[in-house]
């Protein structure tokens, strides 16, 4: 079965991953991890179309799955899609191959998304309009009036994973009782703290080691899954020392735009950070961080304490 799971709700993406993953009773083990952005087309598709080593069904998940959107890489792999949509019209039976963007859109214009639509499973997970409807999904049984899920959105933010976190607290806090005042609200749920993925990189090129976990739990806690955290992070300390690099060699910050293809916020932001530390610190990172990447692929490390491991290093 091969899917693609595209949008900017990345906690819906990853829920779906985990349904699927429990559906099927797959293992970590069975589990492998690509990035279009770095590995090539072809050798994923080598890779799904064998057989696994341990159990009847594997797993292959494929982040940046750039391919099927509008946008144009200036660097990176060349992929072959026309290998793709051969797999598509045969695909291993014994593979459950999964392409994820957090792009909003795909290219319905591309052959390549015609073919996935037709033999494969494409799905849209967006940000929803309002969390109202996803909330009383979620309590099930349990109700809130109108009044109390303001003040629980409000409280809590609007992160889908936080919200399913918190109100699985206040089931078990109220057990029986299927009422959900707002007081229980304040009593028991934890309030939003907004944390972001500079915050983690500043944290922990400055060391601050303590602060730096305290984020990266909060993004788990969130919803981020350990390797995507990976994933951005590396690209993030790539970004900013192309940035530094170019910046050296006197190309302003619109050259950089162009050359990288990148928004200019980002180039500015890249920009400032890059004072903080050398091109020598920034490639111990990069080298670290890929080295944990293919431990993770290669299954000889765990997933969830790949990172804390990282921070703990820096």
């Amino acid at each position: 079965m091969v899917y693609l799971f595209y949008g900017t709700e990345e906690f819906l993406i990853n829920r779906e991953i985990k349904n699927i993953t429990k559906n099927n009773d797959i293992d970590d083990i069975d589990i492998s991890y690509y990035n279009l952005e770095n590995d090539l087309l072809d050798d994923i598709l080598e890779d799904a179309s064998m057989c696994s080593l341990f159990s009847t069904k594997k797993m292959i998940l494929i982040a940046n799955s750039y391919i099927f959107t509008v946008a144009v890489r200036k660097k990176g792999p060349n992929h072959n899609t026309d290998l793709l949509i051969k797999y598509l019209a045969n695909p291993n039976p014994d593979t459950i191959l999964i392409f994820t963007n957090t792009d909003e859109s795909i290219d319905d214009r591309k052959k390549i998304v015609k073919n996935m639509k037709n033999n494969g499973n494409v799905k849209e997970f967006n940000k929803l309009k309002s969390n109202d409807s996803f909330i009383k999904q979620e309590l099930g049984d349990y109700k809130m009036s109108s009044s109390t899920i303001k003040v629980f959105s409000d409280y809590v933010g609007s992160n889908l994973a936080i919200i399913v976190s918190e109100i699985e607290k206040l089931k078990l806090y109220k057990g029986e009782d299927k009422n959900i005042t707002t007081d229980d609200v304040y009593n028991v749920c934890s309030e939003f703290i907004d944390v972001d993925l500079n915050e983690l990189t500043n944290s922990i090129v400055g060391k601050n080691i303590k602060n730096a976990l305290k984020i990266y739990q909060e993004l788990v806690k969130q919803g981020e899954e350990p390797i995507q955290i990976i994933i951005r992070l590396a690209n993030q300390f790539r970004i900013i020392y192309q940035v530094k690099e170019l910046s050296k060699k006197g190309y302003s910050n619109k050259d950089i735009t162009n050359i990288l293809g990148i928004h200019p916020y980002r180039v500015q932001k890249a920009l400032e950070s890059s004072y903080q530390f050398s091109s020598q610190k920034l490639l111990e990172y990069l080298k670290k961080l890929s080295s944990i990447d293919e431990g993770i692929k290669m299954g000889t490390i765990d997933k969830n304490m790949a990172l804390e491991l990282f921070i703990l290093e820096v």
